[in-house]
């Protein structure tokens, strides 16, 4: 995850433990001593599939291509969407759109990048093959084919160090600001 939603998360994380231990205080008659806080349940986060099924429902919106959620955390902390024609390099893809997420209130570069387009299997080839010669990084996954920028160019990445990511699947190609970013692009959805 970039910065910015893991600032977010561990703020929920500080929030949630400073609301647990200043809610304990012990029980009438008992002396004022160090407690033990009472333990909190908790669970994973769901990992988001990155599937797609057969046809969209609709035209993807920046709102539809990432979890209800995912949105929903971004407007709680006043964030908003930008949405763009999908470009990879010079090139629009019809039918796509990309998102830029962030607090345009105020001049910041803290933002999260997500897109998804349709595209043939000729256009996917030639997008690649035009990624590649400007310096991209292919590499063939499960789900598809993954390129992704430079390391000498790339700007922020995630942990495994990758930054500005295309994957390639069948009909389709999504985009994030890193490979991690790609899990949250579920369009069209499940």
């Amino acid at each position: 995850m970039t910065r910015a939603l893991t600032l977010f998360g561990a703020s929920v994380v500080i929030a949630a433990t400073l609301l647990v231990a200043t809610g304990c205080t012990g029980a009438p008659g008992t002396p004022d001593g160090p407690e033990t806080p009472t333990p909190v349940a908790t669970s994973p986060q769901p990992t988001p599939e990155v599937t797609q099924s057969a046809e969209p429902a609709g035209d993807p919106t920046c709102e539809t291509i990432i979890p209800a959620s995912t949105v929903e955390d971004f407007e709680s902390v006043g964030w908003t969407a930008r949405a763009e024609s999908f470009r990879i390099g010079a090139t629009e893809i019809a039918g796509g759109v990309q998102c830029i997420w962030g607090d345009f209130s105020t001049a910041t570069d803290h933002v999260q990048i997500y897109g998804w387009a349709p595209i043939s299997a000729e256009d996917a080839a030639d997008a690649q093959a035009q990624l590649v010669a400007m310096g991209w990084r292919k590499e063939d996954v499960s789900a598809g084919v993954i390129v992704t920028e430079s390391a000498d160019t790339t700007v922020a990445t995630d942990a495994d160090g990758y930054g500005l990511t295309y994957l390639f699947g069948d009909g389709w190609v999504k985009y994030a600001d890193t490979k991690q970013g790609l899990l949250l692009v579920v369009w069209p959805s499940p």
